[in-house]
């Protein structure tokens, strides 16, 4: 391997020590086992299996961990990458595309690089402004940019060696997802399918950024040549024009793994756009490549094989999960296997050379299908599967039983953790489907912003009801039986990605505030700490000079943290912590509890206004500024506004002044009666709450013991499957 002499060095009481760092390429990272100090991709090894050599850190000294050091990133976003460790340093990604580079045994920062994405393109991102890590290859890192761009970093001081624009700024395509370093050669995706994009995966040379090929993951506009036979075949799938004016979706903008044996590149592929397939292809076909995974030559990005695991998708059923490789025992005979939880519910078992469906079984509740046929490899509808006609609750909800997060198999134990979620969602179809053209949610598929109704209804009440219908878990699932062996249920839906070791540990951040580790064959709770900030980032671990560390980026954020409440002001509360035996290092919570200092403007607006704008808040400003239960969240909860906004709210909406810090205008998609409905409804509903915040300490006790017993009795009334 090529050596280069690091521009930086460690000064030591015994002089000056010279450092120096290998280029990583494709060796190493296939033989990343020998080397398990450090993290050189993504998921660890090509495999993507997130479980550490490391055994130093073991269930029996674990309540030894302690805080080592950590790092502020200055920002109250939404964390989610897994961060590299190569050769002693620690490179992580936070909002906005940022990214760092810390002595990985210290903290000390080494360099820093900002892309100065324009907080106005945040507006195109469906589930928070984060990212998701970095590739490594030769002497450079690797990032994806929220505008679309893929930039050339040098590993030593942070210099852009190149950089590229990989979509079409016309559109609203956004990076959230890592890149991936294979032969040479660095893939992306991208996201937008809720808006109206077109799909693809884009492989660049790693050298000088030239892009060598393109995948499109659905096809384009009929009337003009078809990219390849792959796309021709794809296209007899498809029905009416809606989908390919609209986009049709199908984005690649998350999950990726590489298998070096067969040379087969796996990517996951989202959703439709439009979502619903009545509305996107009105006389049916399954609409390939949605919600599939396929297996592409890396080199040239030739089709090889697709495993769809939802046909004609139409509840936003993603295969952008974490895709896993292993070696597995079935029925006495070990195959090579590709594993998925996505989203719609059923974990599947893949023969990763052929693509030949070998099980899929339900890890969470499911009223869609009642199974999958392994002959067929159709999942099988039930009439819940049908909102054409009337409005169906259905799980899993569009959040999934599998979001984003990682999971990880243990060799030992033969156990995959899966950061589970069970949740209901009613769908429905829109009676008149138009595109709207912009980077706003296209519900015209499936109604689900909100039609109003729950003004009024007290806040602790409905952070209730949520809570329990929307439920987190940790699960320890057996793909060799396809059954759960053990579970842990959280307090919270939201929760963070998983790391094992070979010691027998599994470490997961939960949404509400911890870091916890389990026993990996008992899901015994061995260890835990508070961390100041719901955590949704997955764990990696490390060594330097010996000593084994655990790190993650603790930030509550993404999708579940636009819309769910944390009931304290996160300022400056995402971090990267780091932890080691003897670490003795305090957390810096900085909690304070979200109270309204002053009493809410006075309103005279009607019943009706106040109503209009609830129905509005739910269709444009919840996706970011939370569906008003409980305190709290991400972006500002608009109950909280002070005066001096509550007097330029016009000037903020449609004259986009805060559109430096992201808060577009909205002025192409409100009128001004639109916006002053909305106004009376946040006024309204900030009376609402400064009324809780002032009651009595009796009644205030009372409402959340009544609200616990009626959420009780909602959730049996919504989802019986789910009590």
């Amino acid at each position: 391997m090529n050596l280069l002499i690091r521009s930086w060095s460690t000064l030591f009481s015994i002089g000056l020590v010279v450092i120096v760092h290998a280029d990583v390429d494709a060796e190493r990272v296939v033989n990343a086992n020998s080397e398990p100090e450090n993290w050189l991709t993504h998921g660890r090894t090509y495999a993507e299996e997130r479980e550490s050599p490391l055994t130093q850190i073991n269930k029996d000294n674990i309540n030894q961990l302690g805080l080592a050091w950590y790092f502020d990133t200055n920002t109250q976003r939404g964390l989610e990458g897994s961060p590299l460790v190569i050769e002693g340093v620690i490179y992580s990604t936070t909002s906005w595309s940022r990214v760092y580079a810390h002595d990985a045994a210290s903290g000390e920062l080494l360099w820093q690089y900002d892309p100065l994405v324009p907080r106005a393109w945040g507006v195109n991102a469906c589930c928070d402004v984060v990212n998701r890590g970095l590739a490594a290859w030769g002497e450079s890192l690797y990032l994806g940019t929220l505008d679309g761009r893929l930039v050339a970093l040098n590993r030593v001081d942070g210099r852009v060696r190149w950089e590229t624009l990989t979509i079409d700024r016309s559109r609203p395509y956004t990076i959230t997802g890592a890149p991936r370093a294979v032969n040479g050669k660095i893939i992306i995706g991208n996201g937008g399918a809720e808006y109206g994009v077109r799909g693809y995966v884009t492989a660049y040379d790693a050298l000088t950024g030239a892009q060598a090929w393109r995948f499109y993951t659905v096809p384009g506009d009929p009337g003009k040549p078809y990219e390849s036979d792959v796309m021709r075949m794809a296209a007899k799938t498809w029905t009416g024009d809606i989908y390919w004016k609209v986009g049709g979706g199908g984005t690649v903008w998350d999950s990726m793994a590489y298998d070096p044996e067969f040379n087969l590149l796996y990517i996951g592929v989202g959703n439709g756009s439009p979502w619903n397939r009545w509305v996107r292809s009105p006389d049916g076909g399954d609409n390939l490549f949605l919600s599939s995974i396929v297996a592409l030559n890396p080199d040239t990005g030739a089709y090889v094989w697709h495993y769809q695991t939802t046909p004609s998708d139409t509840w936003d059923y993603t295969a952008t999960q974490h895709i896993l490789l292993a070696d597995i025992e079935i029925r006495n005979k070990t195959r090579k296997v590709l594993m998925q939880a996505p989203k719609n519910g059923f974990f599947y078992v893949i023969d990763r050379e052929t693509g030949e469906l070998i099980a899929a079984d339900k890890y969470v509740p499911v009223t869609w299908a009642s199974q999958v046929n392994l002959e067929t490899g159709r999942p099988m509808e039930t009439g819940n599967a049908d909102h054409s006609a009337e409005s169906q609750n259905t799980a899993p909800a569009a959040l999934g039983g599998h979001n984003w997060q990682p999971m990880a198999y243990n060799q030992a134990s033969g156990l995959v953790y899966i950061p589970a979620i069970e949740a209901v969602q009613p769908y429905s179809t829109a009676q008149a489907f138009s595109f709207r053209g912009s980077s706003q949610w296209n519900l015209g598929q499936a109604e689900a912003a909100g039609k109003g109704g729950l003004r009024g209804v007290p806040s602790v009440l409905l952070e209730s009801v949520f809570k329990k219908l929307l439920r987190g878990r940790l699960i320890a699932w057996d793909p060799g039986l396809q059954q759960e062996r053990w579970r842990v249920d959280h307090t919270t839906m939201w929760n963070g990605g998983v790391l094992t070791t070979q010691s027998g540990l599994v470490f997961q951040g939960t949404g509400d505030r911890r870091l916890v580790a389990y026993d990996a064959d008992s899901g015994e709770l061995l260890w835990e700490v508070e961390t100041g900030t719901g955590i949704v980032a997955p764990p990696i671990s490390y060594a330097v000079n010996g000593e084994q560390y655990i790190a993650v980026l603790a930030g509550w954020g993404g999708v579940g943290g636009l819309s769910l409440p944390q009931s304290i002001n996160a300022n400056g509360t995402s971090r990267l912590l780091v932890y080691k035996l003897g670490g003795t290092g305090s957390h810096p919570t900085n909690l304070i509890e979200l109270e309204m200092a002053e009493a809410p403007p006075a309103t005279v607006a009607s019943r009706e206004s106040i109503d209009r704008g609830e129905v509005v808040y739910g269709e444009y400003c919840a996706r970011c500024h939370g569906l008003a239960v409980g305190k709290g969240g991400v972006v500002s909860d608009l109950r909280y506004l002070d005066a001096a906004t509550h007097e330029i709210f016009d000037e903020i909406v449609l004259g986009g002044v805060f559109s430096g810090v992201g808060m577009v205008s909205f002025a192409d998609l409100l009128s001004e009666n639109d916006v002053a409905d909305v106004h009376n409804y946040l006024i309204a509903a900030a009376h609402q709450t400064w009324d809780e915040q002032n009651s009595a300490d009796w009644w205030r006790t009372f409402l959340v013991w009544v609200s616990d017993v009626a959420a009780e009795f909602v959730v049996w009334v919504l989802s019986p499957s789910m009590s």
